[in-house]
């Protein structure tokens, strides 16, 4: 098992990115949370990996802290929910916003989430509440998302939020809603995910 890995941040596409360690290049997936903190493109960075085996292949999640990467693990534990749903809940609402939503058995705020459907959520809810209370890490201290404006950041934000499971039409409709000032990427999707959740 890989526990974490730390190298320079080599490439960066919601939900992708690599990291060089030593010359290889590792690919993760990472939540939105994540990408948020990550630094610029080049700068050194450390993340909390979990790896998923499959037959058809071998995934790497990377997590900013390890808070996030055991609400993954105990996310991917409920019935119904794999590491794709569990990705889109980190990306959603926060660790913090999760646990409110468990203990105030808030079904509603975890239906807002892509993928997540209201038997999915009261399963959640109801899986969720004991083994959350187990759950303790310390936050990752990272940088802010990338500087200034990336070519084809529109595109990047609606292949990220599509992969995240929402509809294309969709995904065009909470774009249109963010500022034209918002020039980034990560900015763009952050924006976007607001918009869907109020």
């Amino acid at each position: 098992m890989i526990g974490h890995l730390r190298g320079r941040l080599a490439a960066k596409h919601p939900p992708q990115l690599v990291v060089d360690v030593g010359g290889v290049g590792y690919e993760l997936e990472a939540p939105m949370s994540t990408f948020y903190a990550l630094p610029a493109t080049g700068a050194e960075v450390q993340l909390h990996t979990h790896l998923v085996v499959r037959e058809d292949a071998h995934v790497l999640y990377g997590f900013g802290t390890t808070r996030e990467r055991s609400l993954f693990r105990e996310l991917i534990k409920v019935s119904g929910v794999g590491p794709r749903i569990a990705l889109a809940i980190l990306s959603g609402i926060s660790v913090e916003e999760f646990h409110r939503c468990v203990d105030g058995q808030d079904v509603a705020a975890l239906v807002r989430v892509p993928g997540i459907g209201r038997k999915t959520a009261e399963r959640l809810v109801i899986e969720m509440r004991d083994r959350l209370r187990g759950l303790t890490g310390e936050g990752l201290a990272g940088g802010a998302g990338s500087t200034g404006a990336a070519p084809g950041a529109q595109a990047e934000a609606f292949a990220a939020l599509v992969a995240l499971g929402y509809k294309p039409s969709e995904v065009a409709r909470l774009l249109q809603k963010v500022d034209p000032a918002v020039a980034c990427t990560e900015e763009l999707i952050r924006h976007a995910l607001r918009a869907a959740a109020s």
